[in-house]
């Protein structure tokens, strides 16, 4: 008889449903054709929960479900998972000494959001239509052509062809900040220097834009006062999840565990 593909995961005698590291596995990126890598992830990471049910149940621990979000409950288990880590790790607050030291290491780190100054010119069509959306994508690539050509008629080729209501101010955004556009218009703007126009149209749920950044801030470097709370925040989380760590590993190291491999985790 050949062993099975996926071997059965059993955590401490107690065998794990395949459904339960099947529901898993769409959580773990694996490369293609190779489903095997992503049901390894998803072993461990169902190996890791199950250790720690089990020691909640030991334990006797009984936290009721909390609210976690609007209109969204804890399940059961994430409620025992949660009473167990707030019993069992307790950090302290990093000291004043600590969160300077942080700051001191590299105060450029701390930023106030950039701010940039942009045109654009929109060829609109909806993504999800194939034929629409390479036709669209030909009128950008000729329009982008034209704004390369002669930069000083971008606002002009802009109230002629743009699809925007911005096409009246020559296709004039004003100022945008971080959070102020769709992810691809963000991204897009992140990777261009003052008066640079995209070389290719950028496709965003609205259509297709050809993108010029007029002017860009970068944020200032924010005084120790400014950014204190979240430095002492950021370094308070990082130790609560090294305790984390810890107190699975130690799960780990005393538990009998087939069908996951924690040891490479």
């Amino acid at each position: 008889m050949t062993a099975p593909l996926f071997p059965d995961l059993i955590v401490n005698g107690e065998t794990v449903p395949h459904a339960a590291v099947a529901a898993e596995v769409q959580n773990h990126a694996a490369p293609k054709g190779k489903p095997g890598i992503a049901w390894r992830k998803a072993a461990n990471a169902v190996a890791v929960r199950t250790l720690l049910l089990q020691e909640a149940r030991r334990r006797g621990i009984a936290p009721a479900p909390a609210e976690v979000g609007p209109g969204r409950i804890e399940t059961n288990e994430e409620a025992l998972i949660r009473g167990l880590l707030e019993a069992e790790i307790s950090v302290e607050p990093p000291s004043e000494a600590a969160i300077r030291a942080e700051w001191e290491r590299d105060p450029s780190r701390f930023r106030a959001p950039p701010l940039w100054e942009v045109s654009h010119i929109l060829v609109a069509c909806d993504p999800r239509d194939e034929t629409a959306t390479a036709k669209a994508a030909l009128n950008a690539e000729n329009l982008a052509k034209q704004a390369h050509a002669n930069p000083r008629g971008f606002a002009r080729l802009a109230r002629e062809h743009s699809d925007c209501g911005s096409k009246s101010s020559g296709g004039a955004l004003g100022q945008l900040g971080p959070g102020d556009t769709v992810p691809e218009f963000e991204a897009a703007l992140r990777g261009m220097t003052e008066g640079e126009i995209t070389s290719d149209p950028v496709l965003t749920r609205h259509g297709w834009h050809i993108i010029r950044l007029d002017a860009a801030a970068p944020g200032a470097v924010l005084p120790f006062t400014a950014v204190r709370q979240k430095i002492s925040d950021a370094m308070e989380k990082a130790a609560w999840a090294r305790a984390a760590r810890s107190f699975v590993d130690d799960l780990v190291a005393t538990a009998r565990i087939t069908g996951a491999d924690l040891g490479a985790a």
